[in-house]
């Protein structure tokens, strides 16, 4: 396509868009529904697994060593541990630390009955390392390699903590699909009917452009361009409010429960919007694209 042409089908595709304006601004609001939709629901994805990938650095395992285990055979076995790709973290607690620990616990205000056990430590065999996930759902996996080490004498885990967050995960990612194909779907249909309207409209135009030689690229394309400025007006709108909107909600819920500060992280605005904006871009670009496409692919006989 050279530069007249293209300046041609720029042109050409506003005014199809001026010419069935109100058809055109009822796909741009579909597609901006749509993308707000898709938006607000991403902000809860996105912040609800990012809740869940904390919630899931403190969920770990702890590994305990079999009677008589050297210190220097326990810092091995860490180091062997924290060499996999599954493992976030990896805290080592000795036996003086988990008796500390135990003395602060049970005998808070009863340091005489702590003092009667003098130099004796009954957790001498006590050290552990406490084991930290990047994926809870890789723990099975992670304690059977575990339980295959020499000198490992149990290895605690809890299976129902891990098996709810993997669960949980799973069925947001079956949900966040379901709804964007539907959005993706409603958003395709109304721009094809657009096009449809404005393919109908200049149906004797194209009849003589063809009569006199244009190719049908040269046809399509002004309706192509159509699909892609609708689909770009209908992702700029809900970007906007949305930016807006989400930078308040967070502010209120912050500051309104601040009790519950530890348990609501929220992500901030520019780490969600930094994967936001370019796939609302492409979604809206995407859909406008492959709806014009396919409306004048099935609809254009001339």
């Amino acid at each position: 396509m050279n530069a007249s042409n293209f300046v041609y089908s720029i042109k050409q595709g506003f005014k199809n868009i001026y010419h069935n304006r109100l058809f055109s601004l009822a796909s741009m609001g579909t597609i901006a529904a749509c993308l707000f939709l898709f938006g607000v629901f991403y902000f809860m994805l996105a912040n609800f697994q990012y809740m869940i990938k904390e919630a899931e650095t403190s969920v770990g395992v702890t590994v305990f060593f079999e009677e008589g285990t050297s210190e220097a055979r326990m810092h091995e076995i860490g180091k062997m541990i924290a060499k996999r790709p599954e493992v976030a973290d990896v805290e080592f607690t000795s036996a003086e630390e988990a008796w500390e620990k135990v003395k602060e616990q049970l005998f808070e205000g009863r340091e005489e009955l702590a003092e009667s056990f003098g130099d004796d430590n009954p957790l001498a065999d006590s050290a552990s390392y406490g084991v930290y996930l990047r994926d809870v759902s890789k723990q099975s996996q992670l304690v059977a390699y575990i339980e295959g080490i020499q000198d490992v004498r149990e290895v605690k885990s809890s299976d129902t903590t891990a098996e709810g967050l993997t669960t949980f995960n799973k069925l947001v990612g079956y949900i966040s699909l379901a709804i964007v194909v539907i959005l993706i779907g409603v958003a395709i249909f109304l721009i094809s009917t657009t096009i449809s309207m404005g393919i109908s409209v200049r149906k004797d135009e194209i009849a003589i452009m063809k009569l006199i030689g244009a190719t049908d690229f040269f046809i399509r394309a002004p309706f192509i361009v159509e699909g892609i400025i609708i689909g770009v007006i209908g992702a700029v709108i809900p970007l906007v409010i949305l930016w807006f909107l989400y930078r308040k909600i967070v502010g209120y819920i912050s500051a309104k429960f601040l009790l519950l500060s530890g348990v609501l992280n929220f992500l901030d605005a520019k780490t969600v919007f930094a994967t936001l904006i370019p796939v609302a871009f492409g979604m809206g670009i995407g859909i406008g694209l492959i709806g014009s496409f396919i409306t004048v692919r099935k609809h254009l006989r001339v």
